[in-house]
């Protein structure tokens, strides 16, 4: 697998509840190697912001990460003083937020804000920190940067935003980059600009994302590596390709049932998968997924399925794939 840039192990993020804890992030390994793209994939409330938030140390208040580990070019986040995740934050993990104007502040002009984030990590001269202000800003295409640098978050273009955003991320070089659904607020025509814009940087500065996007299209085309999330679990994992071409986990093929190319190769309707995602104090007993899954059967109602590995790198959280369990649905069939 080649050694780790990022590696969560066993990580839970919760939040105080009357009768415990509630667990938006719930038992999740992950591994990001240098240079690689991971999409993070599922639903709106899977808890795919979540993780990103705890890797970043900022999850927000009552909420905790309770337990598990968070491991950052070897060196563990959790429990790292505020001062020390303020160095990593911005020069060495940056992200890229999917509304840009929540990102920047408006009273502010974007040059002076992305100057002021280089100059808080790096030991330079306000006019060497202006210099590499613009020519982050030419990177991420902006026309005439010099002259936009000055100008102000409501003065420029949702798109031209998300440029600024993504200048800011970048202007440090991070080894890391977290891209929490970085084109949602975007239409579709500036959103193929942006994903260009951002694939075409990661392969010029070598940086790894972290993709969290609820679209697998993007996925698709940017990332080496799926993780699919459902209710805070990793319910599958596998190399793209591999994901693409067999997916097992009956919430991965229903969220590929649901991309518009696959519905136009099979000639039907663009389906849906039913029901929503449940809320963390109503999970059902059992699987997760159970009460949505098509391919549910009696122990899925009964007991949670662990996560196995299937073949050499491709995880999935299902009965259908534990081998003691196939065997005795076959016996008994």
């Amino acid at each position: 697998m080649g050694e780790s840039l990022l590696e969560i192990k066993n990580l839970v993020t919760s939040f105080p509840w009357p009768e415990g804890e509630l667990k938006a992030v719930d038992g999740l390994d992950l591994n990001i190697r240098p240079a690689q793209i991971l999409g993070l994939v599922g639903e709106s409330g899977c808890g795919k912001s979540m993780t990103a938030l705890s890797i970043l140390g900022l999850v927000p208040s009552p909420g905790r990460v309770s337990r598990g580990s968070i491991k950052f070019k070897g060196e563990e986040l959790l429990g790292a003083s505020t001062e020390r995740l303020q160095k990593i934050r911005g020069a060495e993990i940056s992200m890229i937020f999917q509304e840009p104007m929540t990102s920047l502040n408006p009273v502010f002009t974007v040059g002076r804000q992305i100057s002021e984030l280089i100059l808080a990590h790096r030991k330079m001269d306000k006019k060497k920190a202006w210099e590499l202000t613009v020519e982050s800003l030419a990177q991420v295409g902006i026309a005439d940067p010099e002259n936009r640098a000055g100008a102000y978050p409501h003065q420029l273009s949702g798109g031209m935003r998300q440029r600024v955003v993504i200048a800011m991320a970048l202007a440090l070089k991070p080894a890391l980059i977290i891209a929490d659904e970085p084109t949602t607020a975007l239409d579709v025509t500036i959103q193929a600009q942006i994903l260009g814009l951002m694939e075409s940087l990661q392969q010029k500065t070598q940086s790894a994302f972290l993709l969290i996007t609820h679209n697998l299209a993007v996925v698709a085309k940017m990332a080496h590596r799926v993780a699919v999330m459902y209710t805070g679990r990793l319910v599958e994992q596998a190399d793209v390709t591999e994901l693409f071409d067999h997916p097992l986990h009956p919430y991965t093929k229903g969220l590929m049932a649901c991309l518009p190319s696959r519905s136009q190769e099979l000639g039907v309707d663009l389906p849906t998968i039913p029901g929503v995602v449940p809320p963390l104090d109503a999970l059902p007993k059992g699987c997760n997924f159970s009460d949505r899954c098509p391919e549910a059967f009696s122990l899925c109602r009964e007991a949670e399925p662990a996560l196995v590995e299937v073949s050499s790198g491709h995880m999935v959280r299902c009965f259908l794939h534990h081998k003691e369990v196939r065997k005795k649905r076959k016996a008994a069939a």
